[in-house]
């Protein structure tokens, strides 16, 4: 779930000192004063990473923890997976199953074209124009209660691999896409990009904000799949809505992410970092005029995509992140099991950690393909496609031994090229293909997996890939 830039721009020694604060604070059961304007309880997905490990895990020791602090919460359902076909079935499979016990889902949208520069969790839709008709089938599935809508994770915040025009053209869909979601459910309540307050100003990220029409949405959100206290982030979500009142506009609330932020605050990757803490349990009600809501909207237990494939569940992460925290606050639900219910299309690649930081690339592979040789092997997903256009996965696994290293090879089908391909260093030479591991994912210990996705023209089919490792 966002990516994992925010956390290299955090400022060490800022973030430092409020650290102890945070660890102490971050856990607080909110009681029943004044909180914004939303009310209700959350809508706790059964069929979650999280709750699929602990229904098929109940011998582990460490399933207890997880089930009750983690399997037991609401916790955010990233639309991420670019289908145009299959988007508004997706949507409304989830909100109809929190319509059916009147509670609130809390959904992402994730698939702006060149999603997260690049980085762990690139993809998205191939243009604008694609964008647009996908977030018209999402606007068609939200039926018409409320449900909250995180909008597009970093894509304000974090924006240097685009030129000025291409800045423009991002927030006018981002401003189009809004009104969209809107316009079919008045009572949707979307929030978008607003950082977090290690990164951009909050005078920065509000005219960002404006310029993508954060008048037509209900407010904004930060510290999604980062680190930030609490109290920073009600701080720095304070300063936008300062700003944002300069500007003229009024009554424009915060989302704050408050799944990982219970402890530590320093480097980025939750992967390498075993001092963070689960913060504020998911609630609406959080005591704060100017704050709808502390979600968990990166799943707690998903990586970042430094030691692990970027959204993918490990219960080492979950239950480092559980195991000293308290149990929720009475009443909140313990689930014996996690029964299934609505089974996932499309789960999201959830952005790792980001300029924010987080999600998450779990779809169900409509193709598969794999490849093995000189101590790694390589598996083919096409994890969409369209009319002319299709998108790829690919994950590289290391064998018995660790790897440094690992190139993936493969032959185009007729008609086909790579428009667009991150985590790995392309090259291609008629329709040979080559890929190779970029600084920050070439060393696997045995057993070891990481990814790299593309998207290509033409008709989708199975490459026959071959790994190697030198």
């Amino acid at each position: 779930m966002p990516t994992r830039r925010s956390r290299r721009r955090l400022i060490a020694a800022a973030v430092a000192a409020s650290a102890c604060v945070a660890f102490a604070a971050g856990w607080s059961v909110i009681g029943s004063a004044s909180a914004g304007t939303l009310s209700g309880t959350l809508y706790r997905d059964p069929d979650s990473q999280v709750a699929r490990w602990v229904n098929a895990n109940q011998g582990d020791s460490r399933m207890p923890v997880i089930r009750d602090k983690i399997a037991s919460q609401s916790q955010a359902r990233w639309m991420a997976n670019f289908n145009i076909s299959t988007i508004q079935s997706e949507v409304s499979s989830i909100v109809g199953a929190a319509n059916a016990v009147n509670q609130v889902p809390v959904l992402t949208s994730y698939a702006i074209p060149n999603r997260d520069c690049g980085g762990a969790s690139a993809g998205g839709a191939p243009d604008l124009n694609q964008y647009q008709q996908w977030i018209s089938g999402y606007a068609r599935g939200l039926g018409n209660r409320t449900v909250i809508v995180i909008m597009e994770t970093d894509a304000l915040a974090l924006q240097t691999c685009l030129s000025s025009s291409e800045v423009q053209q991002r927030a006018q869909a981002i401003s189009t896409a809004v009104q969209t979601l809107k316009s079919a459910n008045p009572n949707a309540k979307v929030y978008l990009d607003g950082g977090h307050s290690a990164w951009n100003s909050a005078s920065e990220q509000g005219s960002r904000l404006v310029a993508a029409g954060v008048q037509y949405a209900d407010g904004f959100f930060t510290n999604v799949s980062n680190f930030q206290p609490t109290g920073n982030e009600a701080n720095y979500g304070r300063s936008i809505i300062s700003y944002l009142q300069s500007r003229g506009i009024n009554g424009k609330h915060q989302i704050i992410d408050t799944s990982r932020n219970g402890g530590a605050a320093g480097d980025w990757c939750a992967d390498d970092n075993t001092d963070r803490r689960l913060g504020n349990y998911p609630t609406l009600n959080t005591g704060d005029a100017n704050i709808d809501g502390y979600l968990w909207i990166k799943d707690p237990g998903e990586a970042d995509g430094c030691n692990f494939a970027a959204g993918s569940f490990q219960p080492s992460l979950a239950y480092s992140l559980a195991s000293s925290a308290p149990y929720p606050p009475a009443g909140s639900p313990t689930p014996t099991s996690a029964s299934p219910s609505p089974s996932r299309t499309s789960s999201s690649p959830s952005p790792s950690p980001s300029a924010s930081g987080s999600p998450s690339a779990s779809t169900s592979p409509s193709r598969t393909g794999g490849g093995g040789g000189g101590g790694c092997s390589a598996v083919y997903q096409t994890t969409s496609a369209w009319q002319g256009g299709f998108q790829g996965n690919v994950t590289v696994t290391a064998g018995a031994s660790a790897i440094s290293n690992w190139t993936v090879t493969w032959t185009l089908a007729g008609g086909q090229s790579i428009t667009q391909l991150w985590n790995g260093t392309l090259t291609t030479s008629g329709s040979a293909v080559t890929v190779r591991n970029v600084s920050y994912n070439g060393s696997l210990n045995a057993g070891g997996s990481t990814q790299f996705g593309f998207t290509g023209s033409g008709n989708a089919s199975t490459p026959a890939l071959t790994c190697t490792t030198s």
